[in-house]
């Protein structure tokens, strides 16, 4: 938490649940994106310049969505920040990106950046905030002085461990995984888009993939309802879900869609597809010869009867 604590906090509109609800309910302002899921610079120039009755304290923009995949301009936002509020505290939720990117050299300019050991091959439930020297914390938890004062309690030590080495060995191998896994996706995505009419790769335009992370495939499937199609995949065997993967089973379509400008009756036929390390080339022949099956199949019920005259 942070030490001002009546100040504003800013956030982008395609942010996680963890860091936007949070700050709609300190009464935060929300930055727009385009088309792509990229925080828009100017209204965020806009925003910071204009906040001159309550002082802006804390900017939170994640490194890369955890839903499309889009990779934010994190040196640009702290550039920004900096120039119109250089008293605020830049954080960056970087769950999604340590396989992907080289965190340190893309956060370098941020105050705060959150790990999450789970999404690098580490255990569940750990993770670790980076925090730059002199940042102002309030401690989250008190009674015992551990982590510098900043959160009381007996550490996970065996989860903390486990999570470094996780960390390590993923970026021993990133360039690897990248290079292999961007192929296995590229693979994906156009063989759906070849295979099923009317797909949209959501987000990408002209086929230009240089701003997404490697491991994210998200597709928009018109006349197709994301709850029935992850139903057959799951019977075929194919982990897969409409927005957030904690959010499964959600009947609204994703605020990240809606930000992205991406129309209600299409959004509700989002498909995340998500590869890592562990994926294989036969996952995706898999994928692509159970998932255009499945739309086809959903769309042949959804087709109204034809009436032949005899």
């Amino acid at each position: 938490m942070h030490d001002r604590r009546g100040g504003v906090v800013v956030c982008a509109a395609t942010e996680h649940h963890a860091v936007l609800e949070p700050t709609e309910a300190r009464s935060g302002r929300i930055v727009g994106v385009d088309g792509r899921g990229v925080i828009d610079l100017d209204a965020l120039s806009d925003i910071l310049s204009r906040a001159l009755d309550d002082e802006v304290t804390l900017v939170s923009v994640m490194v890369a969505n955890n839903e499309v995949g889009t990779i934010a301009p994190i040196a640009e936002v702290v550039e920004v920040t900096r120039r119109l509020a250089p008293g605020a505290t830049v954080h960056t939720d970087a769950v999604q990106a340590l396989t992907w990117l080289d965190v340190a050299a893309v956060t370098a300019g941020a105050d705060l950046v959150s790990v999450s050991a789970h999404k690098f091959g580490g255990p569940k439930g750990v993770g670790a905030l980076v925090v730059r020297d002199a940042t102002p914390l309030a401690a989250r938890q008190i009674g015992g002085g551990q982590e510098r004062e900043r959160r009381s309690g007996t550490q996970n030590v065996a989860g903390i461990v486990a999570m470094a080495c996780a960390a390590e060995a993923a970026v021993a191998t990133r360039a690897a995984t990248v290079a292999r896994v961007g192929r296995q996706r590229d693979r994906l995505a156009d063989g759906l888009l070849a295979a099923i009419p009317g797909a949209v790769e959501t987000g990408v335009v002209g086929g230009d993939r240089s701003g997404r992370i490697a491991g994210t495939c998200h597709l928009c499937l018109p006349d197709i309802e994301s709850e029935a199609l992850l139903f057959l995949l799951e019977e075929a065997g194919i982990s897969a879900s409409a927005a957030a993967s904690c959010a499964s089973g959600a009947m609204e379509p994703s605020h990240v869609l809606a930000a992205m400008g991406v129309p209600r009756d299409l959004a509700f036929g989002s498909l995340r597809l998500t590869l890592g390390w562990s994926s294989t080339d036969a996952d995706v022949d898999l994928a692509l010869e159970v998932i255009p099956a499945a739309v086809a199949r959903l769309r042949s019920f959804a087709s109204p009867a034809v009436e032949v005259s005899s």
